[in-house]
């Protein structure tokens, strides 16, 4: 009866039971009740608030101040293109300009379908490996705009969803 009772629960109640109602803890928080509906929801941010006594205005604070958060809903897989000096030499530009062009985006939009969402980041940290792409904390590697096109594809198909009509 307890588990059942345990995975009836909001994603945000679980994770403030989990690491506690400190201050401390909020941005883990966060990151764990962002994981689960893949942004930070109103009604998620309010009832963190309460829970851990913390003024609305604070949590929002700090959900909005880290990049890494996001209000707006996101894409089941998240598309992450090295923009960085090292990959930039290498056509990240190119990498991008085919990632937009497949998914049928702009850097901070998601797919319509919610499948995608996709941004670029100044480093990686990952140089040596440049172009780099992330897709779902998977690094791939010596990226070109065919290579990108190709995981792209295998991600949607994955999924059950083709993507041929954006060839």
């Amino acid at each position: 009866m307890k588990t059942q009772m345990k995975k009836e629960l909001s994603p945000e109640v679980v994770a403030v039971e989990k690491h506690g109602a400190e201050r401390s803890h909020l941005i883990r928080i966060l990151h764990e009740v962002q994981r689960e509906y893949n942004y930070l929801p109103e009604k998620a941010l309010r009832n963190i608030a309460a829970m851990m006594d913390i003024s609305l205005v604070d949590v929002y604070g700090v959900a909005t101040f880290f990049r890494s958060f996001s209000l707006e809903p996101k894409g089941k897989h998240m598309v992450t293109c090295c923009m960085g000096t090292a990959c930039h030499v290498r056509n990240s530009g190119g990498v991008l300009d085919e990632a937009k062009r497949h998914l049928g985006i702009e850097p901070g939009e998601t797919t319509g379908d919610m499948l995608f969402s996709l941004e670029t980041v100044n480093c990686l940290g990952a140089c040596a490996l440049g172009p780099v792409v992330v897709v779902d904390d998977k690094y791939y590697g010596e990226m070109t705009p065919a290579r990108v096109r190709k995981v792209l594809k295998k991600v949607a198909e994955e999924e059950g969803r083709g993507q041929d009509d954006q060839d």
